[in-house]
């Protein structure tokens, strides 16, 4: 008989003892969604509408926020509408649905970053090379392949997965992961394909971390050199190096539980274990890109004087003049009309 047939949905069991906190993990749960989505949309209209801000670190930086979007939408929204139910359940196509948005969004960042790493490798150890090799094409090649390749290599797993007969509905979680789906299938069912897709798609992805690691080899012997170097150096990889550090982190972390699958811990501890990686990530790289790199910081504080000083204006009945304000790095001025 077929999985359809077999398997209509499944209980996130995970949830069992966190309904007695329903309440307030709810309000934390949309506080931390909205938050989540300001910061990220915030960052890419401005970046969208700043043409000072029309740059290949910043357009792959977009993308960065974008995923982050993309992610924590297949999560947030289902886990609490669970918050409010009586029972728990996701149907068996949502389930895939979810397991793939999960597992694309986290690779997805891994090729931003690696792709990042390569733009700021370009732009400081190759600059005369970087404008003639970064154009708009190759931009659109690069961002197209962070987006891209996740998504179709995660396609095969989850149809792999899908293909699985299954035995068991009950998913030791709040969300569905592919390898959570796969320890369901009964004893007789093949899961070799299974196991070596995910090998396979795992070297693929520590691949990218030794390139990381061969940019900032390079990045760092480059920067000794020069005071200048050094300078870019921190104002654009110290972002970068500290959003690979937070998201190895928490990969790792969270590859390691899996496989190990621990029911030693907390049911409320496990939990957010598994969901470390929608919190975490969208929530500091925008803060932390958005305060280090100068135009972004800049163009940030000009927001907020020219909203303070409007506000101003209209409280004490004032006119709203022309406020000049031309920051370092800007071609053009803030206006307020």
């Amino acid at each position: 008989m077929d999985n359809q047939y077999n398997v209509r949905s499944f209980i996130l069991s995970g949830f069992n003892e966190t309904m007695n906190f329903r309440v307030p993990l709810f309000s934390f749960t949309l506080l931390c969604y909205c938050v989540i989505l300001f910061i990220n949309i915030s960052l890419v209209l401005l970046i969208v509408l700043d043409e000072n801000l029309h740059e290949p670190m910043y357009i792959f930086l977009s993308s960065f926020c974008i995923n982050a979007i993309y992610g924590t939408t297949g999560f947030y929204p289902k886990f609490l509408s669970d918050l409010l139910s009586s029972s728990q359940t996701i149907s068996y196509e949502g389930c895939l649905l979810q397991a793939f948005i999960m597992y694309s969004f986290g690779y997805c960042d891994l090729s931003l970053l690696a792709v990042m790493a390569f733009d700021r490798y370009l732009a400081i150890c190759r600059p005369l090379h970087y404008h003639s090799f970064m154009t708009k094409r190759r931009l659109s090649q690069l961002v197209c392949f962070s987006w891209l390749t996740p998504l179709c290599i995660f396609s095969i797993n989850i149809l792999l997965t899908s293909k699985l007969r299954l035995c068991d509905i009950n998913i030791q979680r709040v969300l569905c992961l592919n390898w959570l789906i796969v320890k369901l299938a009964c004893p007789e069912a093949d899961t070799f394909s299974n196991n070596i897709s995910a090998y396979v798609i795992f070297i693929f992805y520590v691949s990218h971390g030794f390139f990381i690691m061969w940019t900032y080899m390079h990045l760092i012997k480059t920067c000794v050199r020069s005071r200048d170097d050094r300078l870019k150096f921190m104002q654009t990889c110290v972002p970068h190096l500290t959003s690979l550090t937070t998201f190895l982190s928490v990969i790792v972390f969270q590859y390691v539980y899996l496989r190990l699958d621990s029911t030693d811990l907390f049911q409320s501890l496990q939990n957010f274990i598994a969901i470390e990686f929608l919190i975490i990530s969208p929530v500091m790289n925008p803060l932390v890109y958005g305060f280090k790199l100068a135009k972004i910081r800049k163009r940030i504080f000009t927001l907020v004087a020219s909203i303070v000083y409007r506000n101003i204006c209209t409280e004490y009945g004032l006119k709203v003049q022309r406020l000049n304000m031309k920051p370092a790095g800007f071609r053009r001025k803030s206006v307020i009309e």
